[in-house]
């Protein structure tokens, strides 16, 4: 029955993934035009700033290109529409976030042009003219293409087969995301309405023996098959009953009963396979997180240079010992690694092999130490195993050797949070998960850092250190 499902899904992929590249509005010119658009209205903008101020494209210009091209392929995220129209009201908040993205991209590479020394014929005013027109032109290119391009497509008219959670929940996408242009007409489903799992707001078109017929009538585009894993017969009778229709076909596999961690589906040298775990920072995705780490770990360094030295002096006159405090983490893929902080207790404890967790009042804390702690200034040195790769600015906070050797037995997919670097700060921390090794405390950090990475985005990152900045303002767990 595998080699069956198999064979049929990928004559049936091949068929539809072939419709695909050949018709305007599906998901694949989407897929195209999403990847592109920032990336092209960058490089213009960054050519007319030239233009404007008499500068040849060379030199460092061409640097910095490749960079911003990196830098915000996977950046910028079209707002949400309702019925493929924009809400006025989230076109500021739109813009806001546009900017702010792209000040974080801009900074990036600014510092690792001028770190690096080829920054030499750079003209400022060339800079601050890209960087100024950039924002404004990304949104208005954005807004313009749903607007005025992609409606100008007939949309596609499609139906899904199974009223199922996950069938609700495509529905939803598709009807939320303007470059997909795509028509939901209902769903096809055998079961009885008691057993549906979304009640009666749903439009049922009948059952699946009456979608052969239906494809025809209706001149349907796009069937999405969205029906759970158990039912593999049903599916291949199914897919069988559809060999006569010229609708692009798409099964969408129920993966729930995973723990997915950046779930896609990629190709094999032609062959689909389905990523169920994988680091979000796979590729272009990690090479743009890596020049936001390097450019605000850069930035954040030099500009904080003098408070770490009076750190260190405070540190160092206060209580005998060392300035600052290395111990040994899991980071990327369960690697160990050293991170430092600024030392604040009158103990180094390693806790490779045993970890007494700091409490409240804890004579360990030397009185200068409980200040830097309720800061979270006892952090600050980890920006240079930002710098080093070791670390990332955000992500989930490292556990000492031995809680992760204990809690990894105990909580489900605890060893998952290490598909990518640990972070200065994270999702679970700005969730006030922040502190206590009991098993209530650990799993809700484990199940806020698993969300994060199912859900990153650079955008995610900025919202992040926004909110990092807002707690450590009124803090009131650290001690």
């Amino acid at each position: 029955m595998a080699r069956e499902i198999e064979g049929i899904m990928l004559r049936h992929w091949k068929i539809s993934n072939h419709a695909s590249r050949i018709t305007s509005g599906d998901p694949s010119l989407a897929f195209a035009v999403r990847r592109m658009l920032c990336p092209v209205i960058t490089l213009v903008a960054l050519i007319l700033s030239l233009l404007a101020w008499g500068q040849q494209f060379a030199g460092a210009y061409l640097i910095i290109a490749v960079l911003a091209l990196i830098g915000v392929i996977d950046f910028v995220e079209v707002p949400h529409s309702s019925g493929g129209k924009l809400a006025f009201g989230s076109l500021l908040q739109f813009f806001f976030e546009t900017a702010l993205r792209w000040s974080m991209v801009f900074s990036a590479i600014v510092a690792l042009v001028y770190f690096s020394g080829v920054a030499a014929g750079l003209s400022e005013k060339v800079l601050l003219t890209w960087s100024l027109t950039t924002p404004v032109l990304l949104w208005l290119g954005q807004i313009a293409a749903v607007h005025f391009g992609l409606r100008q497509m007939a949309p596609r008219r499609a139906v899904l087969i199974g009223l199922t959670d996950l069938g609700v929940r495509l529905q939803g996408s598709l009807g939320e995301d303007p470059f997909m242009c795509t028509r939901v007409l209902g769903f096809f489903e055998d079961r009885s309405p008691d057993r549906h799992p979304a009640a009666s707001q749903q439009t049922i078109l009948g059952t699946t023996r009456q979608l052969p017929e239906f494809l025809k009538s209706q001149h349907v585009d796009t069937v999405y098959i969205t029906l759970p894993m158990s039912r593999h017969p049903r599916i291949v009778e199914l897919l069988e009953s559809l060999r006569d229709s010229t609708a692009s076909i798409y099964f969408v596999p129920d993966l729930i009963m995973s723990n997915l961690v950046q779930a896609r589906l990629d190709l094999v040298r032609g062959i689909p396979v389905v990523a169920v775990r994988e680091s979000p920072f796979f590729g272009v995705p990690g090479v743009s997180k890596r020049i936001c780490d390097l450019g605000i770990g850069s930035i954040a360094a030099v500009a904080m240079l003098p408070l770490l030295a009076a750190i260190a002096i405070g540190v160092r006159l206060t209580s005998p010992g060392p300035i600052l405090f290395k111990q040994k983490r899991y980071g990327l893929d369960g690697q160990l690694i050293m991170m430092y902080k600024f030392r604040s207790m009158t103990v180094t404890e390693d806790g490779e092999s045993e970890y007494t967790q700091v409490s409240r009042d804890d004579a360990r804390v030397t009185r200068f130490g409980a200040f830097i702690r309720r800061t979270s200034l006892d952090e600050l040195p980890q920006i240079f195993n930002v710098l080093s790769g070791t670390m990332s600015i955000v992500g989930p906070r490292p556990h000492v050797v031995s809680v992760n050797e204990q809690y990894r037995k105990l909580i489900p997919s605890y060893m998952v949070r290490h598909k990518v670097k640990p972070g200065i700060t994270g999702w679970a921390q700005v969730h006030g998960y922040r502190g206590g090794d009991d098993l209530e405390s650990m799993t809700n950090r484990v199940r806020m850092d698993l969300e994060y990475l199912a859900q990153w985005s650079l955008r995610m990152d900025m919202m992040i250190l926004i909110r990092t900045v807002g707690m450590l303002i009124r803090n009131r767990q650290a001690y």
